[in-house]
């Protein structure tokens, strides 16, 4: 990932936090060309050392080089947004702001009891906030039956991680505090999320 030196971020916690907050994934891998799935994926493990999980379908087209090792990057994102240099004091080139964490891992192939296991941690981890949860226990035993052999659970071992967070970082104060304004003040609620992230990142009051 192109990354200069001020908007890296590297360091453990926060990238353990930005894959916990941001769990839709994009699953890439290289079979006749790069493919793409976009897919939700979780972490376990602790800040020091971790691994993620997830599945796909059987019909995906990666399915046929999910193998033991094959190589994959996956990508997380944060909020992001376009930044207009019209909201500056002078003139300048406008840019994007975001942040991101991309993974590169090995796969390993889950076992069918590690991916009942994984589908149950799944299911309670995006549930649980519900206000009626239907955890995967409450799921019918026949669907579970006839839905399980569709689809295959993977872990992914990182073997190369890398997070930015480009958030205007020493920009001129005025400008940081006006794109916080505009982006605060934005219909979008990815906008306002972002403008939160920015105005953290600067330390504005």
């Amino acid at each position: 990932m192109y990354r200069p030196p001020k908007y890296r971020k590297d360091d453990k916690d926060f990238i353990y936090s930005f894959i916990q907050q941001h769990p839709f994934g994009v699953f890439i891998m290289n079979g006749e060309n790069l493919i793409a799935t976009h897919i939700p994926i979780l972490i376990e493990g602790d800040v020091e050392n971790w691994r993620l999980y997830s599945h796909i379908a059987n019909h995906n087209e990666q399915y046929q080089y999910l193998k033991d090792g094959a190589d994959v990057l996956i990508i997380f994102q944060g909020s992001h947004a376009y930044i207009s240099s019209s909201w500056y004091k002078e003139k300048d080139i406008s840019t994007w702001d975001y942040s991101a964490v991309h993974v590169n891992a090995k796969i390993k192939i889950q076992s069918p009891e590690e991916l009942e296991k994984s589908l149950e941690k799944l299911v309670h981890h995006f549930e649980k906030f519900q206000e009626k949860p239907l955890f995967y226990k409450d799921i019918p035993k026949q669907m579970l039956l006839e839905h399980l052999p569709l689809i295959t659970g993977f872990w992914l071992e990182p073997y190369k991680i890398q997070g930015i967070k480009k958030l205007h970082q020493s920009y001129p104060e005025y400008d940081i505090r006006r794109t916080v304004e505009k982006l605060g003040n934005s219909d979008n609620s990815n906008d306002r999320q972002l403008s939160e992230e920015i105005k953290k990142e600067n330390k504005i009051d």
